[in-house]
């Protein structure tokens, strides 16, 4: 099977929530596929990271340190920006397409023939194939420890099969209420499922409703509790970023700051930048703090130390979260961020008006927003549209996206500099921005992951 092939067939099973009904979220038809797969997810540690927003960059945080400490280390996140193969690393590498195909094909056929003996009663989903696929994928490359990003929720989500070494909780917010429910409660209980009887769970002090469902669940589980917040930084407003610069040219803010481990002094230096961040870093640091005190690092491999955190730390690559591309010719400044909720919106507008766009007195913002239409669209473009002197909304290649005049309507009483222009996609809305901006504005992309990834690709920058 090639890869084009592997890729289309994965897509024609619905494209994430697209296309999901409630029946596909049962643990029991995952644990079926795996079960004939021989059990991969069982050949590795694990760490499994759950929350709404947040657990993307804690993940790749805490892979990186690992990565740096010397330990093989897999990363499974979703959704992806440009390619699908992103989802699946090893030691920060994409899997390649032909092991992308591999893995796709030994899985599919393992899932037809469970379909057709009526072990299954349908073919898995989209994300439940891609999982058992990252599966297959690390368990025939042994590494030493693969960090696993929940999907949605995470008491049903297809990575809950695990047994992981220690859980990460990121800060809860409101988003998937269809699938979660209504309340941050109803919310935080799917989020507390990762919780294990007797394990680890390392979080951080968050709204007070969360807090109760995530303390009672330790409690319950007999878990132990790991506090992440002597890991945040005690700063006043504004000053954990730093801008960097080259040559004079600024080229983004990064958060910077230091920081005592273990009775070590270290310098926390991330391309992570934003206030909202910290709390992200200081997860991923406690975390293998943890994992060293369990004694991962106790086979002859490495030592995770403050060092190697400081490394992986700074050596983490994320993409599309507050990442800056800087000036050339006559092309703007853009600053591209997946921002797709209003917790996310809010850490947006408080990372540009706080600490970014002031670098500048009087630069203007130009801002490119798509949504999906399951989204708080108008909370959002409350929350985003007042910062922008001028915004031009679009549509991601994607049938949850919402149209431009679905956003117009949605931001009928928000204010803007100029009036909301709409742009038939991606490409022709920054065609638009570029004209707009001219070489010395700021051009703001997000609202959406594919929004930004589909803005990657049209930009060409790479991964």
């Amino acid at each position: 099977m090639s890869y084009e092939t592997a890729v289309a067939q994965m897509y024609a099973l619905g494209h994430e929530l697209a296309q999901m009904p409630s029946h596909k979220f049962d643990l029991a038809h995952m644990r079926v596929l795996l079960a004939a797969l021989g059990h991969p997810e069982n050949d590795f540690p694990t760490v499994l990271i759950a929350g709404t927003n947040g657990k993307g960059s804690t993940a790749a945080t805490l892979a990186s340190i690992l990565q740096a400490s010397g330990l093989k280390t897999g990363l499974y996140t979703s959704p992806h920006l440009v390619r699908i193969n992103e989802r699946i690393r090893l030691n920060g590498e994409a899997i390649g397409d032909d092991d992308f195909a591999v893995v796709h094909d030994v899985v599919d056929r393992t899932a037809e023939r469970l379909v057709g003996e009526g072990d299954l009663p349908w073919h898995p989903s989209f994300f439940e194939m891609l999982t058992a696929m990252a599966f297959e994928y690390f368990a025939r490359n042994h590494p030493d420890i693969v960090v696993l990003e929940v999907g949605m929720g995470g008491r049903l989500d297809a990575t809950n099969v695990v047994q992981p070494l220690l859980s990460i909780i990121t800060d809860i917010a409101l988003d998937h209420q269809k699938y979660l429910g209504e309340t941050i409660g109803e919310i935080a209980r799917e989020k507390a499922g990762i919780i294990r009887q007797g394990g680890v769970v390392v979080t951080l002090p968050q709204l007070p409703e969360a807090n109760d469902v995530i303390g009672n669940a330790i409690l319950d589980a007999d878990a132990r509790a790991v506090n992440a917040a002597s890991y945040v930084p005690p700063v006043s407003p504004g000053s954990a970023s730093c801008l960097s610069t080259d040559g004079g040219k600024n080229t983004g803010v990064r958060n910077f700051y230091p920081l005592d481990v273990r009775g070590t002094r270290i310098v926390v230096d991330s391309p992570l930048a934003g206030r909202h961040q910290l709390r992200n870093l200081a997860l991923a640091i406690a975390a293998a703090e943890e994992l060293h005190k369990e004694g991962l690092d106790n086979q002859g491999i490495t030592k995770i130390t403050p060092e190697t955190i400081a490394q992986g730390i700074r050596e983490t690559h994320w993409p599309g979260r507050f990442q800056v591309v800087p000036a050339t010719g006559d092309n703007p400044e853009y600053v591209l961020d997946v921002a797709h909720n209003p917790a996310g919106a809010w850490a947006l507008r408080s990372t540009l008006s706080g600490g970014y766009r002031d670098l500048e007195s009087g630069r203007e913002i130009t801002m490119v927003f798509g949504v999906m239409r399951d989204k708080a669209m108008q909370e959002m473009t409350e929350i985003l549209f007042p910062i922008a002197d001028h915004v031009i909304v679009t549509h991601a290649n994607n049938p949850r996206s919402a149209t431009p005049d679905e956003i117009r309507q949605a931001a009928a009483r928000v204010a803007v500099g100029d009036d909301i222009e709409e742009a038939e996609n991606v490409a022709a809305a920054l065609d638009r921005a570029r004209e707009v901006a001219g070489s010395a504005g700021l051009v703001v992309i997000t609202g959406s992951i594919y929004i930004v990834g589909e803005a990657m690709r049209t930009l060409g920058i790479r991964i």
